[in-house]
């Protein structure tokens, strides 16, 4: 699709991180920038104070009386509104150029030299870490993320002559998400692959036909592109094509090595196929992280970055909100945010957390994200969360979901091997943990308890 014609940008569900992202990029490229979001939020509320404007009620009247026309007028749609949206059937029957986000990406990656981070856990981090180090380096890049960077406050990066829709040979890094298949809209020149346990079993499934679209991904690939996978994914003996592998593991072809951690200082030797850097220093803690920064580390050099501006890169990066994001680091207290929302996950974040902070009881609250999620992993929930000493759990986040008869949070709770564990809801869930004053507290989940994240530092912080 030519977007050359473009002059104004409707977005069905703009307050998504992913959809933010390229109405921010079109905002900034001179386009007029309108949407709809369920729920008003500080993103939401950020995108009206750079000029968009949003509303958040379903009313095919007010798109009806917006100035735009199907020539001139794009409309991107998240795959979390539902089929009976008014709106959307309103721009259905008036036949307006609807596109998914994905295509959309796929549209405006296509003239450049796209770079595609994929994974069910990891892609977020590792893409915005490969952002910072292209932006911060001479080779820059625009870059439409999963999260917000904390470099760059923002989960867009743009080049400094992003003022086009497209620049030929201009490095863009997408975030490429499996959920919905939405990644297969891309064609990215350079690809990694960071995991590729099972998730989205509401739309895949069963695990192996969610493996058989990272597979369709990895085909993907440009003629002459490059693909990372980390070392030992099961989908390895099934690819047919060229790809390289890396981790933390001496028998990939890229990985780290000599790993020294104090605390939250990370360093590495970073082993290439054909040199070894030495003595890398990682900005954010966590030995997922370093994994993470081989990936990213290895296709920056490949893009151009020269081996001061990647060690410069990797000790300036300041991570991604809510990864592993430190809320409070004081001797009396170590608050720790985290979007995790799988069982890998939880398990990489408490794991290195136990080995940054041996001697600390460690206390947890989570929130589990979706009923089917719940229910097609309840024992590895269990046993990741069980990593803990006391586990506060809030009712199940449903998102885009019904509810399941007999999964619920409750269940969970019964399974977790820990003898300070509850089921609160969110204000009693603030107050206990305020009252608890943990030395050491992690707060996980991808649903709204991160607007309990504020509340619970401030009454930690109070004297």
């Amino acid at each position: 699709m030519n977007l050359a014609h473009i002059k104004y940008v409707y977005f069905l569900g703009v307050g998504g991180i992913g959809m933010s992202a390229i109405a921010r990029y079109f905002k900034h490229i001179g386009l007029q920038i309108y949407g709809y979001d369920k729920t008003e939020t500080a993103l939401t509320q950020a995108l009206v104070s750079e000029g968009m404007y949003i509303h958040y009620t379903d009313e095919p009247d007010y798109v009806a009386n917006l100035p735009v026309d199907k020539q001139n007028t794009l409309v991107v749609l998240t795959p979390a509104i539902p089929k009976d949206h008014q709106e959307w059937e309103w721009f259905r029957k008036n036949n307006f150029n609807i596109l998914k986000r994905a295509e959309v990406l796929g549209v405006l990656s296509e003239f450049s030299i796209t770079i595609g981070v994929a994974g069910t856990h990891g892609k977020t981090t590792t893409s915005t870490m490969l952002a910072h180090l292209l932006s911060q380096s001479n080779v820059k890049c625009n870059a439409f993320l999963g999260g917000i960077a904390s470099n760059y406050n923002s989960n867009l990066v743009l080049h400094p002559q992003a003022e086009t829709l497209a620049i030929e040979q201009q490095f863009t890094v997408v975030e490429a998400d499996e959920f919905d298949r939405s990644f297969l809209s891309l064609s990215p020149y350079y690809a990694i692959i960071t995991s590729t346990d099972a998730d989205h079993l509401d739309i895949y499934g069963v695990h192996s036909v969610m493996q058989e679209s990272f597979l369709a991904y990895a085909n993907k690939l440009r003629a002459g592109g490059t693909l990372l996978v980390k070392y030992n994914l099961d989908i390895i003996p099934k690819l047919s094509g060229q790809f390289k592998t890396y981790g933390l593991h001496q028998n990939a072809q890229i990985y780290a090595h000599n790993i020294r951690i104090n605390e939250a200082e990370h360093i590495f030797d970073l082993k290439l196929e054909d040199k070894e850097i030495k003595d890398l220093s990682l900005g954010i803690p966590g030995l997922h992280n370093i994994e993470n920064a081989v990936a990213a580390s290895a296709i920056a050099l490949m893009c151009g970055v020269s081996e001061v501006e990647l060690r410069l890169g990797l000790s300036s990066f300041k991570g991604v909100k809510r990864r592993f994001e430190y809320r409070i680091k004081s001797q009396e207290h170590i608050f720790i945010d985290d979007y995790a929302h799988h069982p890998e996950e939880i398990k990489a974040i408490l794991g290195s957390v136990r080995r940054m902070y041996p001697n600390q009881k460690l206390v947890v609250a989570f929130q589990p994200h979706l009923f089917s999620r719940t229910r097609d992993f309840l024992d590895e929930f269990a046993q990741s969360l069980s990593m803990a000493d006391s586990v506060y759990l809030l009712p199940i986040y449903p998102a885009r979901e019904l509810p399941i008869a007999g999964i619920n949070s409750e269940l969970l709770l019964e399974k977790i091997q820990v003898k300070e564990k509850a089921l609160l809801d969110k204000q009693t869930l603030v107050n206990t943990i305020v009252a608890l004053k943990p030395s050491l507290f992690v707060c996980l989940g991808a649903g709204d308890i991160d607007t309990l994240v504020e509340p619970i530092e401030k009454g930690l912080l109070a004297k």
